[in-house]
Order: C-alpha cells, then sequence, then structure tokens
C-alpha cells in the first residue's frame, strides 16, 4: 500500500500545565526503518504510546496502518517493545514467549527466536530473575513473535552488550528485509545511522529536522584532532583558506570544516608544529548524526 505505516499530524499532547507533544507532524513508510531521536522529555515515548493505543492524544491525528490507534483490528497486526515491565514477574522466559505466540494464527517460532536472542538457556528462568538485558531481550521477541506489520521498539537496546546490541540490529535488518515497518527509538546515535531509512528529531514536542541519515550529516567532511585545550583558533583560522570553520567541543576536542583536503591539511599540521603542539588522533572523516543531533537541540543536560 501507498499509504504510511504511521501519520501523525499536528499532535498535542498535554499533562496538566506541560505540554509534552506541540503539533507534531511526521509520517513512516510502510517497509522502512523510522527513527525517532531527541532529548530526554522531547515526547518521543509519548508519541509511541499514542501510536500504540496505549494514551489518548489531545488534538491531532494520528492512523497506523491506515486506522485509529485503539482499533482492536490492529493488535494482531503491531508488535510493540516497551521500555519496561509488562511480564509477570514469576513466569518463567520460555513461557511467556509461548503464551504470547499463542496470540497469533501464524507465529514464529518461540524456540527459534529464543536461541537467535541468546535466551534459550534461560527459557526457564523467572522474568524477575533476569538480567536487565536479558529482559530486554525477550521484550523484543514477544514484540516480534508474531509476525507484525509493523513494530514499535522504544530504546530496543538500551542496558544490552555488544554481542547483544548487535544481534537486535541483525533482527532489525531482517525485519525490514521481510517488508516490516519499524518504528524505533534510541539513544544511540550510532544506532540509528546504520539501521533507519529516515529519521525524524524532535525537540519539546516538535520536529526540528527529518531526511534520511545522508541527508541529515550532509556530504560535508571534517578534520578533527585532539591537543591542549584552549588552542588559539582565531589565530589558526587566519591561516587556513577562506570559507573554513574551527570549534573546540568538548575541551581538547577540535573540529575544523570548509574544503577539508591537502592543503588545509597541510596548513593545520604546520600551524601546530609552529605552536609547539601534538595534534593527537588527527583524522579526516564525515559529519556523524550525534554531530547534527547536538547542533539542533543543544549540549545543555535535560
Amino acid at each position: 500500500m501507498d499509504s504510511p505505516a504511521v501519520e501523525i499530524i499536528d499532535l498535542v499532547k498535554r499533562y496538566g500545565a506541560t505540554t509534552a507533544i506541540d503539533g507534531l507532524t511526521l509520517s513512516a513508510a510502510r517497509g522502512a526503518v523510522t527513527a525517532i531521536l531527541g532529548p530526554n522529555g522531547a515526547g518521543k515515548t509519548s508519541t509511541i504510546e499514542i501510536c500504540e493505543g496505549f494514551r489518548r492524544a489531545d488534538a491531532g491525528t494520528v492512523r497506523v496502518l491506515g486506522a485509529d490507534p485503539r482499533a482492536h483490528a490492529l493488535r494482531p497486526r503491531v508488535g510493540v517493545m516497551l521500555q519496561a515491565g509488562g511480564v509477570p514477574p514469576a513466569m518463567r522466559c520460555g513461557e511467556w514467549l509461548r503464551l504470547v505466540s499463542r496470540f497469533y494464527a501464524s507465529p514464529l517460532d518461540p524456540q527459534a527466536l529464543l536461541v537467535r536472542l541468546g535466551l534459550a538457556e534461560h527459557a526457564r528462568t523467572p522474568y524477575r530473575r533476569l538480567s536487565g538485558g536479558q529482559q530486554q531481550r525477550l521484550s523484543l521477541a514477544a514484540a516480534v513473535v508474531g509476525r507484525p506489520e509493523l513494530v514499535f521498539l522504544d530504546e530496543p537496546t538500551a542496558g544490552l552488550d555488544p554481542q547483544a546490541r548487535h544481534g537486535c540490529w541483525d533482527l532489525v535488518g531482517d525485519l525490514r528485509a521481510a517488508g516490516v515497518s519499524v518504528v524505533l527509538t534510541t539513544h544511540h546515535m550510532d544506532e540509528a545511522e546504520r539501521l533507519s531509512d529516515h529519521v525524524v528529531i524532535i525537540d519539546r514536542g516538535q520536529v526540528v529536522a527529518e531526511g534520511s541519515p545522508a541527508q541529515l550529516t550532509g556530504a560535508e567532511r571534517q578534520l578533527r584532532f585532539r591537543a591542549r585545550p584552549g588552542l588559539a583558533l582565531e589565530e589558526l583560522l587566519n591561516a587556513l583558506p577562506d570559507g573554513s570553520a574551527a570549534k573546540e567541543s568538548p575541551a581538547g576536542h577540535y573540529i575544523l570544516e570548509g574544503q577539508v583536503g591537502p592543503e588545509l591539511l597541510a596548513t593545520v599540521t604546520a600551524w601546530c608544529a609552529a605552536e609547539g603542539v601534538t595534534a593527537d588522533d588527527l583524522r579526516i572523516e564525515r559529519r556523524t548524526l550525534e554531530d547534527v543531533f547536538l547542533e539542533l537541540t543543544g549540549r545543555e543536560l535535560r
């Protein structure tokens, strides 16, 4: 179908005097991975919970697979991974996944899914005795066991070790290859950059930027290096080609932008040598999604 998997128009959600979502408009294409990024308190989880049918919007329109998010008919078509909870503490890991699978007409094999996510040896372990990462993987398994058309993943790799995190990435990739629509939130910019077809950055309940990871990061290259804090960047800029920019962020970490090529590289290394500065970890790379995120949402703690 040509209609989006998720379509949100002018969404508003308030909690008392606080407006968590303020006229949010976005869409997630079918068969694609859409990442919703934002600082803490930006409105990500509230948006996802409204799409999942767990919360009501105060204003605006939300359509999920063309239907109202609270429609009963959506339940077998949509998988949901919650941030935490939802499983009886005494329920054994394998029993829970088998129980969830019985609600669907053609589920995946629960045992194979436990093996895939490294949970087979914990099949008889009560949920409360699983580690945080194991509980997270069980929630992911429960979200996909019913072969959904659309999956909502709210911070799916929070608390996972590198091996489990890569296993989750592989599973998301398999879902996308099978034509499943995936909407995820994450605080890991590298994860969003690696997995997503489309990224939406929201702040204070509104969209501040969206596009593919390549569109958001652009084609510009940067020269980065580490040195002692407080270098005289104005003096360095005077020696660089017109149109160059330089900043120190964080202290002792320097980023130069502009026509990054042999001339700029030679100028920087010569300037550092003349100033008695050792430029450590000198490298040329493209802007990252994290760079874009911080430029748009700021660096202050929320």
